[in-house]
């Protein structure tokens, strides 16, 4: 099961691209699915939700915690 976080910021498949790649970086292994039109970044794999925001954030997009 996925959790999903609302990120700020992403606007093309360039932002998709970018957050999937700091995530992958943080957590190898884990599944990244973004949905850019919902402004948000599903993660499965037991990736804690502060690894999740420090690679959002360190890819330079706004972290919104989990997605209701």
């Amino acid at each position: 099961m996925a959790d999903t976080y609302k990120v700020g910021g992403m606007t093309c498949g360039g932002c998709a691209r970018s957050v999937t790649n700091a995530i992958g970086k943080l957590a190898p292994g884990a599944a990244v699915t973004v949905d850019l039109e919902a402004g948000t970044v599903a993660v499965e794999g037991g990736v804690a939700a502060e690894t999740v925001k420090k690679a959002v954030e360190g890819a330079g997009f706004d972290f919104g915690g989990q997605a209701a």
